[in-house]
């Protein structure tokens, strides 16, 4: 029995020179695996945010995606995981913006160069320490190949895209509202907002001969039109004359519209329409011939249009604005607890998002949405799990138009020039006197290319290869923001869709189904539960019990409970080596194990991993250890037999916990390789 069996199972002591073995072999590239591999099998990462360290949720997708890929290595294929980094423009334009805060900085007194250099020197140490902490999670990347989202021929990539679409007609420059953040002064696209509930008073407001409900009495400067339900016969015989009352600030005049917009059962069933300040009106705005009238800036605060009002901010103006109206007698009533929803920005509630309207690009969603819909269902894209297919149609319906600029220093230049009224899409300047737009994409638009962008499209022998890829793994709660842009994208530009399944995992809560959170006191960190109980503790715990596409409940217990099944696994490995090699194979020991590897790879094939893990566990521990060891001692007849189990076993079991099972290989008689190449069992 080998020295190292003396002693019990030490995971800090094995698996960094483990990792550092297999970077050396070479075999996480898939150009250096040995044999004769013709069938290619390709996950291409979702790129980490490169702004801050890796999180429980970082370690689950990376636990299922080198799963994946182990598995289809040791059987056979010619296996590359790319792994990358994402800049995660307005994120990462966040988090560095917080920092500089507690500095006493602000990005608004910084140079923009100053600004974008300093948030990619924070970026890329960021990406370095993340690309540590994946390796510790044990991932057989191709570090070879590892993308960037900023990496300049990923930019060019993206910079044709746009062109295309520009002169395809499907991307446009327009102008109408855009939700708008007044504290990190940029737009934000459907995708980054939220809506939440809040309770606020609605004021019942006298408009001439009219009384209507509004929560925002501060916009009143802007209102262009007052409109019904033209079903409304209330107030039928007022449709298409003008009202004309003393507001605030001198006399108001406003044409009375119809419009199916309308509610009849909100409020009095009379509404304002200020196009400026709410998309809807925007719309009745359109259709009606509306002026829009900016009222409140891009600050927040109200323009020089609402007279005494300008310059407050939009609460201290509401605010003023009611007492006013009280004081004036124009106000019939209050409702103090109204509840309705507010638009804010998605990573911060307290950011209330105004709408604006501004000039920006915008992608047309209904034909991309038209290639994404037939893909999926013809089955050249297939879901995991059948309820995501049904979201991802759902979400597919009435898609409004895609806004991509991002008024942000940090992020890829929109490759756009202007000169009077003509517009040039290119890289460079197309010479003097043009000027180049001012923002940035979107950093889903960017990443909504990565499959493609990191393969090298459309010439490189990778893109030949590996595209389209095998499987796109990532969370749930992902699907509208990347994968429908991948797989539309993808399609767009390459005419073949960008990777053939997709398996959805869901979010890893608390023991008590809770969110994790800081201010819960509630978080597990990956790295640190990893260090105290094994990388591959962890990843079983993360496996077990973990079906597709739902939430999973994690506890410090549970993968203390895994560390014991690494204890056991040494255990038998030290038994069965202490064992002299004699004998023949039993039969019915071989059958019925080869019964599990078969059930075990059927699981693998059909992503049923967390049932793969569990029968692993318990052959390992309740037939393997507890009976057929038992049974065994003192029985040499049986030894051909244990060893059998044992090395197939271990084989079966890399792919959940890589770092102990090539240590064990290490010790057996006979074998040849690293343990991460040798063929799979079934």
């Amino acid at each position: 029995m080998p020295e190292k069996f003396k002693k019990p199972y030490n995971s800090l002591e094995v698996e960094g020179p483990i990792y550092k073995q297999w970077e050396e072999s070479g075999y996480f590239n898939p150009d250096k695996l040995p044999g004769d591999r013709p069938k290619p099998y390709t996950i291409i990462m979702p790129p980490p945010n490169a702004n801050g360290s890796l999180h429980v949720g970082h370690a689950l997708f990376v636990t299922l995606q080198d799963l994946l890929i182990r598995f289809k290595r040791m059987q056979g294929y010619k296996t590359l995981w790319l792994p990358g980094a994402d800049h995660a423009g307005f994120e990462t334009q966040l988090v560095y913006e917080k920092k500089l805060e507690k500095e006493g900085r602000s990005r608004f007194k910084m140079d923009r160069d100053e600004f974008y250099k300093e948030t990619l020197a924070f970026t890329q140490e960021n990406k370095k320490f993340m690309e540590g902490q994946l390796r510790q999670l044990g991932a057989s990347c191709d570090w070879s190949r590892e993308k960037f989202t900023l990496d300049p021929d990923i930019v060019t990539t993206v910079y044709d895209t746009f062109k295309k679409l520009y002169d395809d007609g499907l991307v446009y420059r327009g102008v109408r509202p855009v939700n708008w953040s007044t504290k990190y002064q940029t737009s934000l696209s459907d995708l980054e907002t939220k809506s939440v509930e809040r309770k606020d008073p609605l004021y019942y407001l006298k408009y001439g001969p009219f009384v209507l409900a509004t929560v925002r009495p501060e916009t009143k400067f802007g209102d262009t039109a007052v409109a019904v339900h033209p079903d409304d016969p209330r107030y039928k015989e007022w449709v298409g004359k003008e009202i004309e009352f003393e507001g605030l600030i001198g006399p108001v005049k406003l044409k009375v519209i119809a419009d199916e917009y309308v509610d009849r059962e909100f409020g009095t069933g009379v509404v304002k329409i200020t196009p400026a300040h709410d998309p809807n009106d925007f719309e009745v705005a359109q259709r009606h011939g509306l002026p829009a009238v900016e009222v409140i800036d891009k600050f927040g605060k109200l323009t020089e249009k609402c007279g005494k009002y300008a310059g407050m901010k939009v609460m201290e103006a509401r605010k003023a604005v009611a007492e006013d109206l009280a004081a004036k007698g124009l106000i019939e009533k209050i409702d103090e607890n109204y509840t309705h929803t507010v638009l804010v920005n998605y990573k911060n509630d307290n950011d209330v998002l105004e709408p604006r309207i501004m000039p920006q690009w915008f992608v047309k969603m209904a034909p991309l949405a038209d290639l994404a819909r037939k893909a999926v269902e013809d089955g050249r894209v297939n879901f995991v799990s059948e309820q995501y297919r049904k979201i991802f149609f759902h979400w597919l319906e009435n898609l409004r138009d895609w806004n991509i600029s991002r008024q942000i220093v940090w992020g890829i230049p929109i490759p756009a020039w202007f000169k009077g009224d003509e517009v040039r899409i290119q890289a460079e300047t197309p010479g003097e006197g043009w000027v180049q737009d001012p923002d940035t994409f979107d950093t889903w638009f960017s990443s909504g290319q990565w499959p493609f962008a990191t393969l090298g499209y459309p010439d490189s022998p990778d893109f030949k290869t590996f595209y389209p890829t095998t499987v796109m793994e990532t969370g749930y709660d992902i699907l509208f923001f990347w994968v429908m842009r991948m797989i539309m994208l993808g399609l767009y530009r390459t005419g073949e869709v960008p990777f053939k399944d997709v398996y959805l995992h869901g979010l890893v809560r608390d023991a008590n189904r809770q969110k994790m959170s800081k201010s819960k006191g509630n978080v597990i960190n990956p790295l640190e539960v990893g260090e105290k109980y094994g990388t591959d503790a962890l990843r079983m715990a993360l496996l077990v019990g973990n079906t597709p596409g739902a939430d999973m409940a994690l506890a410090e217990d549970k993968i203390k409970a895994y560390k014991l099944f690494a204890n056991k696994v040494w255990n038998i490995a030290r038994f069965v080596l202490s064992q002299e090699r004699t004998g023949e194979l039993i039969p019915e020991l071989k059958t019925e194990f080869d019964a599990l590897a078969k059930e075990v790879t059927e699981d693998m094939e059909h992503y049923r991993v967390y049932l793969a893990a569990e029968k692993l566990y318990h052959y390992l521990w309740d037939r393997f250890a507890a009976e057929i060891i038992e049974e065994s001692k003192g029985k040499p007849e049986y030894s051909e037999s244990m060893y059998y189990i044992l090395e197939n076993s271990i084989k079966l079991l890399h792919p959940f916990m890589p770092f102990i099972t090539e240590e064990i290989w290490a010790a057996l008689p006979n074998r040849k390789d690293l343990l991460m190449v040798e063929k799979w069992p079934a």
